[in-house]
């Protein structure tokens, strides 16, 4: 499963009124691209900034590099490892970014979903990624508009992050599993066939027996010093909340977007994956 040897295709796709071509990254100078817009997305110092042999690596030995191009100008990539747990092979997707002027347009999904047929094309079931579960569009798009789910909970899986976008909070994070070829998966992506039964969506499941909010507010409290002590309470609270559910055999199979913003895990049996 040479990385060199990709299957996915380029396409042509839009967002917003711009036309955006996904298509695999390949040459030199758009792996050193996504190093200057994983800089711009997050801010990084060098120490926390991955460098472009990284992203050839990932290329190289079976895992993914998957970009968005304005013409010829790379403003988005999603990048992915190989990785083995429980005795099978998967794809861990480490990054993805789009830079701020491309985003809400549906730009993030659309390289989660050409990974997800660069993935299915290679033979892979499973794809994983972490995410933070202060960060509500996150959490949204992959529970609801990809259909994950989550039963693990990571505390500071980083270790201290340069970023401006963590606030100097701990790297808490969740494991998303996006089951690939799932009833759940094909469902939310339009992909049933006749006489498959409906999934539940992500966003109202059945089955939900506890819930865990996320006020909106948490996105200020992270970027103000005197508000920190709150995301610093909060944190902790969704911590073990989710960490107690987990332990109980529950795992996030929902979530819901108030129109204030607020966000909110949902949590039930981990059935029909």
């Amino acid at each position: 499963m040479s990385g060199a040897e990709h299957p996915a295709k380029s396409m042509a796709v839009k967002d917003g009124t711009k036309d955006i071509r996904i298509g695999p990254v390949t040459a030199m100078a758009e792996f050193e691209r996504c190093v200057e817009v994983q800089l711009a997305v997050w801010g990084y110092s060098d120490g926390d900034l991955i460098p472009k042999r990284v992203f050839i690596v990932a290329d190289r030995i079976g895992g993914q590099v998957i970009g968005a191009f304005d013409q010829d100008v790379l403003v988005g990539f999603a990048m992915a490892l190989p990785g083995y747990r429980d005795g099978k092979p998967y794809l861990h997707s480490h990054m993805l970014a789009v830079l701020p002027e491309y985003r809400n347009g549906g730009l993030g999904r659309r390289l989660k979903l050409a990974q997800r047929d660069d993935a299915l094309a290679r033979g892979f079931d499973r794809m994983e990624w972490t995410f933070d579960p202060l960060e509500i569009k996150n959490a949204h798009l992959n529970l609801v508009r990809l259909g994950a789910i989550v039963r693990r909970y990571i505390r500071d899986f980083y270790g201290p992050s340069t970023s401006l976008l963590q606030g100097g909070l701990p790297t808490d994070r969740l494991v998303a599993e996006w089951w690939l070829r799932s009833a759940r998966v094909r469902c939310i992506l339009g992909e049933h066939g006749p006489g498959e039964e409906m999934a539940q969506t992500a966003a109202a499941p059945d089955g939900i027996v506890e819930r865990v909010a996320v006020p909106h507010d948490i996105h200020n409290w992270k970027r103000n010093p005197e508000q920190r002590k709150l995301a610093e309470q909060l944190q902790a609270s969704i911590r073990l909340a989710l960490e107690s559910a987990f332990a109980r055999g529950l795992a996030i199979t929902g979530y819901q977007r108030a129109l204030d913003g607020d966000g909110c895990f949902l949590l039930g049996p981990a059935t029909g994956l």
